[in-house]
């Protein structure tokens, strides 16, 4: 790829938000890739705002199926620079476990500031559903499993419940005054630790295109259907990370899906943990992969 991109004079080009709604890679990122990584290099206007052509989002396009295969966004240039007849070499499979164990001990050492570093850096370089699958979730469960046992668990948990509500409240905030996509109601269950689990189910909500509406600690049930109908909600979202009591799992759930007048999904560990016991009702197990999840419930969308 030449350091100035020219098109014949005819050719389509797109604005970069624009771009951004085709290829669902934010804005931020685009400008992170061109101007640390020189991976793609659109044209300008006099003004100096961003064109693209078709052939830079098909190269775009081409960035995240690297991306995808687990190949660090430092080394996708040589491979997109490659001719396409070439043998395309194994991607690297070390980068996204060296900087899980960095956000790790990050977070068992209180090091907000490396924290504040890992976020930033992973959603400026990386699409958001690539860092939830790759960075994100991966350590939460890591994190989850030491602090069964470890002292000073409960400190580590507050820190980083109390880091993503910061960062991510603000994300949602600003997404939610351009999203175009139905409104999405999230909450907790009530036996969910903390909403570690929710914030990030959120993230991936806002990344869908949904406007979301968070509560950040459990509503009686008995409240939810006034919830759906004054907050005008297309789904509701329950999340939580622990396997959550039986008698709410088999009994109030399932009573809960047939009084709504919109579908009710549930997502998390609890969504894996409790599949039996919901096999047969109304709520629609989202699994805990949350860009999944989100994806699955896109399509229950459609359906209904």
């Amino acid at each position: 790829m030449t350091d100035k991109a020219t098109h014949p004079a005819d050719t389509p080009l797109y604005p970069i938000r624009e771009v951004s709604r085709i290829t669902g890679v934010n804005s931020v990122t685009l400008r992170a890739w061109e101007r640390r990584y020189g991976l793609i290099c659109p044209q300008r206007t006099p003004k100096g705002h961003r064109l693209y052509a078709r052939d830079d989002i098909s190269r775009i396009e081409r960035i995240l199926q690297w991306l995808s295969r687990g190949v660090p966004v430092s080394q996708v240039k040589e491979l997109l620079d490659q001719p396409v007849t070439a043998p395309a070499p194994e991607p690297a499979s070390d980068d996204w476990p060296s900087q899980c164990r960095r956000l790790v001990a990050a977070v068992e050492a209180l090091d907000l500031a490396q924290l504040d570093a890992l976020y930033a850096q992973s959603l400026a370089l990386y699409p958001i559903t690539t860092c939830l699958t790759e960075l994100w979730l991966p350590s939460l469960r890591e994190l989850e499993e030491r602090w069964d046992d470890q002292l000073g668990a409960a400190l580590q948990r507050r820190c980083l419940e109390s880091f993503l509500r910061t960062r991510i409240g603000v994300r949602l905030y600003h997404a939610n005054q351009v999203a175009k996509g139905a409104n999405l109601l999230l909450m907790p269950l009530p036996d969910d630790p903390g909403p570690l689990w929710l914030l990030l189910a959120a993230l991936a909500g806002s990344e869908a295109g949904y406007r979301i509406q968070l509560l950040d600690a459990p509503l009686p049930f008995s409240e939810l259907p006034l919830a759906v109908e004054r907050l005008q909600a297309s789904a509701v979202l329950l999340v939580s990370g622990r396997a959550e009591r039986t008698d709410l799992i088999r009994r109030q759930l399932p009573r809960l899906a047939e009084q709504l007048d919109a579908p009710l999904g549930l997502c998390g560990p609890v969504s894996r943990i409790r599949e039996a016991d919901l096999a047969d009702s109304l709520v629609e197990l989202l699994g805990d992969d949350l860009p999944q999840a989100l994806a699955r419930l896109r399509s229950l969308l459609r359906d209904s």
